[in-house]
């Protein structure tokens, strides 16, 4: 005898000029639970309103099982015993996401130029498109990075332009050596950075022991000053000496 679905029953708003997405991440969560859902639509300002103060909430969507509110997309998940995000915790996420992604781009363009995944050029290629992608993440938002990169970086800290000039110099010095072109300018770009930044962190985090958020995937996030960002700019370093050299 097969056994019918629990039941919940879920409020949440779907108007013309906005769908909840936790209303729908509520409703995708209770049916992988194998919850059958009474999906009660809050079509205007009016019944959304309404609802609220019917119930005495303030937030929607709203989940109720066996009559019982459980409440919004958080409470949810903690009811079923799920992790719930917190966005102020420490993470490194995104550092991971950037060099993961990094050294699989590279692997793809080394098989595809050279018919080999472990080259020299990949090796190459993994630092310069790191450079690239969390250059990216800096230029998304220049005046948070900045905000971010002025409360360690010795350079900045004395000529300000210096921290909305980074991730263009960044950035460039990675474009010109995944290319391998203008090397003359890339070298000296990646060296000065590197070298300035490598200092910065050592002194911020090692010497005065400050707790600070690394601005190394852009202003805003939780990533910890550390040996991340150092490495950051250590690779950066490194880079410009082997190009250097070769």
């Amino acid at each position: 005898m097969t056994a019918h679905p629990r039941e919940a029953t879920l409020y949440r708003m779907v108007m013309d000029e906005h769908i909840c997405p936790f209303g729908l991440k509520s409703r995708d969560l209770l049916k992988r639970e194998g919850y059958s859902v009474d999906d009660h639509w809050l079509r205007n300002r009016e019944e959304t309103d309404t609802f609220k103060a019917t119930h005495h909430v303030k937030t929607t969507p709203q989940t109720f099982i066996d009559g019982k509110r459980i409440g919004g997309y958080a409470d949810l998940r903690r009811y079923f015993g799920k992790p719930v995000h917190d966005p102020k915790a420490i993470t490194y996420q995104p550092v991971i996401t950037v060099f993961g992604m990094a050294a699989l781009m590279a692997l793809a363009m080394s098989w595809a130029a050279l018919g080999d995944l472990l080259t020299i050029r990949t090796a190459e290629w993994f630092i310069a498109i790191s450079m690239c992608i969390l250059a990216v993440l800096k230029l998304r938002d220049v005046e948070s990075f900045s905000n971010m990169f002025l409360g360690y970086d010795l350079l900045a800290q004395r000529w300000v332009r210096y921290a909305f000039l980074y991730p263009f110099g960044e950035a460039l010095a990675g474009v010109l050596m995944i290319a391998g072109a203008l090397l003359w300018l890339a070298i000296p770009i990646a060296l000065v950075i590197g070298l300035i930044g490598a200092t910065s962190v050592i002194k911020a985090v090692y010497i005065d022991r400050r707790e600070l958020k690394c601005a190394c995937v852009g202003g805003g996030s939780n990533v910890p000053l550390g040996f991340i960002s150092l490495t950051e700019n250590l690779m950066m370093v490194a880079m410009a000496i082997w190009m250097l050299v070769k």
